[in-house]
């Protein structure tokens, strides 16, 4: 991953519409304050390779697709009946 500079990041900020300057004032906000020492869930999962990320999901995935299929018959019957409109 390349060195990202002050004034590149500067840069794109002057280049956002004004309407989504209070979503990137947050965004920027947060970072500023958060513990850099340790990243986020999220932010360890951006940071594993590719094939990793890949792999995990594929995981979960297998896993999820055993849970719903466990859970299908309960699903089915609070998922079935009419539409009731009002």
């Amino acid at each position: 991953m390349e060195t990202i500079t002050y004034s590149q990041v500067q840069e794109l900020v002057m280049r956002l519409p004004v309407k989504k300057l209070p979503i990137a004032y947050r965004l920027l906000a947060d970072l500023s304050v958060s513990d850099t020492d340790s990243p986020s869930l999220q932010e360890g999962f951006m940071l594993l390779p590719v094939a990793e990320r890949r792999r995990l999901m594929a995981e979960q995935a297998k896993q999820m697709m055993a849970y719903y299929e466990q859970t299908a018959s309960e699903r089915q019957a609070w998922q079935a009946g009419d539409f009731v409109e009002y």
